[in-house]
């Protein structure tokens, strides 16, 4: 079923999400679970607040990082109604949405009757389908909801000059995040976009390649280390900011890559290592569910001894 879409609240949306992008890291905020695995919404509004008071660009729950996947379409309603909650106006608020056309549907209005401002359309579940079938796809969950979309390759969706084209047609469709890292491709889908479409980097750690991208006028990016280390994200972001090229290096030296190497060493840790980090900051956001599992013993040693070395950089303590 169609839905009558408010072409200027798009904008409206486009525009604050634009602003944010400018001002700060975009943070994906954790989902908090009991030591049951329950959903934890108690502990989920303490890390939230806490995110928000680090001052991001936006919020983006339920997401990748916030173990989506994992969340039966109650809780997740009650993440995302209670993001907007806590968030009150603050900072644009943006949910996932994904698997196949009828979920993908399905979660996009339960986050426009939860009151987000945004989606971000992840990739669709376990198949490759030809470019003109994830437009198709995007076409369907944008028709059927008023809620504006964002949306995100990565994995078996990356786009096609062509497919951006024919994207930037849909109505309610306002940007992209790359999860691929594959520069050649984001220039020339910037190219092709319309000028006002976002544009945001998301590859693991988007950190390493924040340079790169601003080369090809794509400054923003999303940040997992502001999940667990807001100080770390913000001194890096000010850098970035301020073109403190020999700072930024010292952060990515003695910090990021190290991080990198330690994400690489287990599989889900780009999830699993960010929550055992927050955890050990004395966040609320419990463990990771399954298929997850926790990072081993000798490598959250090691994560904590380079939480204790991100922090004094950024810190100066």
């Amino acid at each position: 079923m169609e839905t009558t879409r408010d072409i200027k609240r798009d904008r409206e949306t486009a525009d604050r999400l634009r602003e944010g992008m400018a001002q700060g890291v975009l943070s994906f905020p954790l989902t908090s679970f009991d030591a049951e695995g329950g959903l934890d919404l108690d502990g989920f509004r303490t890390h939230l607040a806490a995110q928000l008071a680090a001052g991001p660009g936006a919020v983006f729950v339920a997401c990748g990082t916030g173990e989506f996947f994992s969340l039966s379409a109650e809780e997740y309603h009650a993440v995302v109604r209670t993001a907007v909650e806590v968030a009150a106006g603050q900072v644009p608020v943006v949910a996932g949405v994904g698997y196949g056309w009828s979920l993908g549907l399905q979660f996009a209005r339960l986050a426009e009757g939860a009151g987000a401002d945004a989606g971000l359309l992840m990739p669709h579940y376990l198949i490759s389908a030809p470019q003109r079938g994830y437009v198709d796809h995007v076409r369907a969950v944008a028709g059927g909801s008023s809620l504006p979309l964002i949306v995100y390759q990565r994995g078996q969706v990356k786009l096609s000059t062509a497919a951006v084209r024919e994207l930037a047609t849909v109505d309610g469709v306002v940007g992209l995040k790359d999860g691929h890292g594959d520069l050649d491709q984001m220039q020339r889908l910037r190219l092709v976009a319309p000028g006002d479409w976002l544009f945001f980097n998301g590859v693991a750690t988007a950190e390493m390649q924040v340079r790169a991208y601003a080369s090809i006028g794509i400054p923003a990016y999303s940040s997992a280390v502001h999940a667990f280390a807001p100080e770390i994200a913000g001194a890096f972001y000010a850098a970035h900011r301020a073109g403190d090229h020999p700072r930024m290096e010292h952060l990515l030296r003695e910090f990021y890559l190290p991080l990198v190497e330690l994400r690489d060493q287990g599989t889900g840790y780009a999830v699993s290592l960010v929550k055992a980090a927050a955890r050990l900051r004395g966040a609320p956001v419990g463990p990771v569910r399954a298929p997850l599992m926790e990072p081993a013993p000798d490598h959250l040693g090691q994560l904590e001894a380079l939480l204790h070395t991100g922090l004094a950089l950024a810190t100066g303590r």
